[in-house]
């Protein structure tokens, strides 16, 4: 199995045409430390993810400022309960910085061009650890994306 770079799941070559089975094996899918793999009762079945497992194409906000909140969805969220890194910004070798979000454990959702828009128009400069850091506040917690300098 694999799932391509645009988020479209194969199975031998083909397309899964099915979204309610997509559905439920994203229910299914974890990163061990060396690889994607679907966990069943009784096997894990090794995936290639090309790039991210998951892609974020919309968001609802909740509030203003910092109680602004991110809510979790389907998918997953900005926030929730304790804070961790939720959003990360990785260089890429031809398009520059590429956004991901932290979706559940290991597993992160690339962040679609429509979305960042919106995200960028969140985005608020904080002083982390000494550095000027840019990210959004959700369930009053501030979220990172990357250093302003960057």
């Amino acid at each position: 199995m694999r799932i391509a770079r645009d988020g479209t799941w194969f199975y031998g070559g083909t397309p899964i045409g099915r979204p309610a089975l997509v559905q439920l094996f994203s229910t299914i899918l974890r990163k061990d430390p060396e690889r994607y793999v679907l966990v069943t009762p009784v096997e894990r079945v090794g995936i290639v993810v090309e790039d991210a497992p998951f892609l974020a194409v919309e968001m609802r906000v909740e509030g203003e400022g910092a109680p602004a909140h991110l809510p979790a969805h389907e998918c997953g969220g900005v926030g929730g309960g304790r804070p961790r890194t939720s959003a990360a910004l990785r260089p890429h070798s031809r398009r520059g910085l590429k956004p991901y979000v932290h979706v559940r454990g290991a597993l992160e959702a690339l962040v679609k061009r429509a979305l960042v828009f919106d995200l960028a128009e969140l985005a608020q400069t904080r002083v982390v650890d000494g550095v000027e850091t840019i990210g959004v506040w959700s369930g009053g917690a501030f979220f990172a994306i990357g250093s302003a300098a960057a």
